[in-house]
């Protein structure tokens, strides 16, 4: 399994606190069958994002990792505020924020007050070569109220990554349902750990791939947790990605006048 949603360095923001715990982290995740992990900082007013920074605790932390002899594969990427500096930055230099700088974008809204000009924000990213991935979606308290805000950004080629603690239950009722939700509608295109420690937010993937692949669909969840989050680790597109259901559906049911109004 992939993980391409892990706050696993320390000293960069509220994930690890020590080169310690960062190990602790990368061993549970290998015991329970992750072989590769992105690491990503938040990159926000809070937290400075400094690639240069981030890589070079990447080599330190793969150094410690192989003296364990754990074998996991780290990646470079963050968990990116759509702030105005920071999109303006992300489209003028496309890598320093994706995963590995292959292009995939792991994008965070605000809990409460989405921009209404987030639509044209995600298709000036995708301009720029920019895949936006939108992180736990499931979990945003304006997206619980309004799921449906997400189906004009995902025609546009939005793709959504999903937590694992919602799918098991683990992050309130309102995540659990909406992230099932998601999942039966196929929207889901990731599942990640969001991991920041090894007690209330673990590095572990198999009992959701497990839940997923027994209620949903066992290609799917490998879709979710091996073949899609591979391709994003490694710049690749999507292989076989399912058709999200009642998005283009919705387009098509319009009726003339609606059709009319829109021209």
């Amino acid at each position: 399994m992939i993980d391409i949603h892990h706050h696993l360095l320390w000293g960069l923001d509220d994930g690890a606190t020590s080169p310690e715990m960062s190990v602790a982290m990368a061993k549970m995740a290998a015991a329970d069958g992750i072989s590769h992990i992105v690491c990503t900082p938040h990159a926000n007013s809070r937290y400075a994002y400094v690639p240069e920074v981030v890589e070079e605790k990447i080599r330190e932390l793969q150094q410690l990792l192989q003296q364990e002899q754990i074998e996991v594969k780290l990646g470079r990427g963050c968990d990116f505020h759509l702030s105005y500096d920071n999109v303006l930055e992300a489209k003028s230099d496309p890598a320093r924020f994706s995963i590995n700088g292959l292009g995939y974008l792991l994008v965070e809204l605000p809990d409460y007050g989405i921009s209404p000009g987030l639509t044209e924000t995600f298709y000036q990213l995708r301009l720029a070569g920019l895949t936006p991935i939108l992180t736990h979606p499931e979990r945003n308290a304006t997206l619980q109220a309004d799921p449906e805000r997400m189906a004009e950004w995902m025609r546009g080629g939005l793709l959504l990554q999903v937590t694992v603690g919602s799918v098991l239950g683990q992050m309130g009722k309102q995540a659990h349902k909406l992230a099932h939700r998601f999942l039966a509608d196929r929207w889901v295109h990731f599942l990640a750990t969001d991991a920041h420690n090894i007690v209330s937010r673990p590095p572990k993937m198999r009992a959701a791939l497990d839940l997923v692949a027994e209620k949903y669909d066992p290609e799917y969840a490998r879709a979710l947790c091996v073949s899609n989050p591979l391709a994003a680790f490694l710049g690749k597109p999507l292989v076989n990605a399912e058709e999200p259901l009642g998005l283009f559906e919705d387009q098509q049911k319009t009726s003339w006048w609606q059709r009319l109004m829109r021209r």
